[in-house]
């Protein structure tokens, strides 16, 4: 594979000279070396090959138990000024943390190879997409970022002599000594982990993990951290956001754009099944909406990713179906269980299963005393299998975004569905998004965790200023700017019963939001803000006794105030750049709530 692109081949030659590979291998993105790469890895016994009869052309990966999951606490934002990194972010000197990362790297890929990964964030040639290249030493990152992301020479000739690219480098952190065996899952401890972005320069350099988006480079590092940054600068919104289409049974389409904290059913939710006769669901994404004001006025959206990394435990046929069929082949998993016909498992999955090699290679049986697979194991499936998938989910152009979605779990408090005043009011629920620490909690004073728009691990810069972009884009779109909603599907009875069924009954409240969004029916004021009227949600089939109904429209003013304490508190550590717009949709609540 060729390239003129001087920046780009003097950038891995250095990267070649300071980690001192046997080999470099530039990769291309097709089938037939992605199939290589895999089989060098079931040989090397990094993976298992699973049933073809039952799900042909998938692999089973267990990573290192000290490897598992994202790790926030080694995560940096290395900015010239601290404050500018904010209170939520890990900051660090980036002279310092070079220093400190390029004398990891010297030498780190001895005995492996070096590949060169070409990657494009959203369809190539899009105006809203962005080129990335990864250099890492693990096969396991290229062929998940060959689902992940757009691979190999297309990307090279999008990018041409001259195109800007974001670099990003990685290593698992382990080099090979002369002789040396190799191990299945190869990492640094813990005490060597860095994932480090450096937003002045557009810069990515992770080191020690092979897990996730720790060496995905495309997904949270680049897709959200580094791009949160240039969409602050360049005046467009990179959000950790999943985009849907609906279809009302006139075929009249609503895209809408939802923020969740993790465990709050987001993935179901992009994938939605309706329950109402007539209505459709499609999904554009999952997780990631990169989104840009068109000549229109309005706002557009892509979905930068083209596939699926999503946490494997309690997906099933009924909590997602649609994620279900999209994993029936062509998919990689790790961490999950290996049953005896050579398929894979997991808590929450349908069916039972009586025994099982875990995520850790053990024997199981339902009477270990242990999980069978991990709790945070994944599935990387392409975006185009899964059965809903909308046909514009490519589409350079975007989507234009209709409305907003916010929630987060809360057993009590929070109701229903609520639709913000304004557009100030519903960047202040965005803001002031949270997620109850444990879900047995159910009384009001319990700790909450705020989750920002669900930016909290993904804000690559402080998040006053980001609440402040937030502001300045609602300016620049005007009376164009999407309705905005908080939902909350996890609300109980004060005897701790569920009050929504939730799964694809959530439609009935997206179809109440079509309908507002399209000014079809009026709601009824509220101190919190606009409500369903009694009889405007379609509850047609549900047996959900009155008592309960009003319980989970219920807003408790003393409750809601006491929320407001703890959000003023959360509020404080970021000083005085908190937007005073912001400070205001905080006082104005407190008033409508005396």
């Amino acid at each position: 594979m060729k390239t003129a692109h001087q920046r780009l081949l003097a950038w891995v030659a250095e990267v070649e000279a300071m980690c001192q590979p046997d080999s470099v291998e530039w990769i291309h993105g097709s089938s037939i070396e992605y199939d290589r790469l895999m089989q060098r890895m079931v040989e090397t016994g990094a993976a298992t090959r699973l049933n073809r009869n039952r799900r042909p052309n998938s692999y089973l990966f267990r990573s290192d138990p000290s490897d598992v999951a994202r790790v926030e606490n080694r995560t940096f934002i290395a900015c010239t000024s601290r404050e500018d990194a904010g209170p939520t972010n890990n900051w660090i000197d980036p002279a310092e943390l070079k220093k400190t990362m390029t004398a990891l790297y010297t030498g780190c890929m001895k005995g492996r190879t070096m590949y060169v990964i070409p990657f494009s964030m959203g369809p190539i040639g899009s105006p809203l997409s962005r080129i990335g290249v990864e250099i890492t030493d693990s096969p396991y990152v290229v062929v998940n970022m060959q689902i992940m992301t757009r691979v190999g020479e297309r990307v090279l000739e999008a990018l041409g002599e001259r195109g800007e690219f974001i670099p990003c480098l990685h290593s698992v952190g382990a080099p090979l000594a002369d002789g040396q065996e190799d191990v299945a899952w190869p990492c640094a401890p813990m005490e060597q982990k860095y994932i480090a972005h450096f937003p002045d320069e557009n810069l990515i350099w992770s080191y020690g993990s092979g897990y996730g988006g720790n060496a995905l480079l495309g997904k949270k590092c680049l897709a959200l951290r580094i791009a949160s940054n240039m969409a602050r600068r360049e005046g467009w919104m990179a959000e950790h956001m999943l985009i849907l289409r609906l279809i009302n049974p006139q075929g009249k389409r609503f895209h809408l754009a939802a923020a969740f904290p993790s465990a709050c059913g987001k993935t179901n939710l992009a994938m939605l099944q309706p329950t109402i006769p007539g209505w459709r669901c499609e999904c554009i994404g999952d997780d990631i909406a990169w989104m840009k004001i068109a000549a229109d006025g309005r706002l557009y959206a892509i979905n930068p990713e083209a596939g699926f990394f999503g946490v494997a435990p309690g997906t099933s046929m009924k909590s997602n179906p649609m994620a279900m069929r999209t994993l029936d082949g062509n998919s990689i998993f790790t961490n999950c269980a290996l049953t005896d016909d050579g398929d894979i498992w997991w808590e929450g999955m349908d069916g039972p299963c009586d025994h099982a090699i875990d995520w850790k290679g053990d024997d199981w049986t339902p009477e270990s005393g242990k999980v069978a697979a991990h709790p945070n194991a994944r599935f990387t499936a392409p975006a185009a299998q899964c059965p809903v998938i909308c046909e514009d989910w490519e589409n350079p152009a975007g989507v234009p975004i209709d409305g907003f979605i916010f929630g987060g779990r809360r057993t009590q408090v929070v109701p229903l569905v609520t639709e913000a005043l304004d557009f100030d009011h519903g960047v202040f629920m965005g803001a002031m998004s949270a997620s109850e620490t444990t879900a047995a909690a159910l009384d009001v004073g319990q700790k909450l965790r705020r989750d920002p728009f669900a930016m909290l691990p993904f804000c690559g810069y402080n998040m006053a200023d980001y609440w402040a972009h937030w502001f300045a884009m609602g300016d620049r779109l005007g009376a164009k700017t999407p309705k905005i909603f908080y939902v909350n599907w996890f609300r109980t009875s004060r005897d701790g019963r569920w009050l929504w069924p939730g799964f694809g009954e959530n439609s009935r409240v997206l179809k109440w939001i079509c309908q507002r969004i399209e000014g079809a029916i009026a709601a009824r004021q509220t101190p919190i803000g606009q409500m369903p009227r009694d009889g405007d949600l379609d509850l047609e089939g549900l047996d959900i006794p009155a008592e309960d109904f009003a319980e989970l429209m219920e807003v408790d003013r003393r409750a809601f105030n006491d929320d407001l304490d703890d959000a003023e508190e959360y509020l404080a550590r970021f000083g005085d750049r908190v937007p005073k717009r912001l400070r205001a949709q905080l006082e104005a609540q407190r008033k409508r709530l005396a």
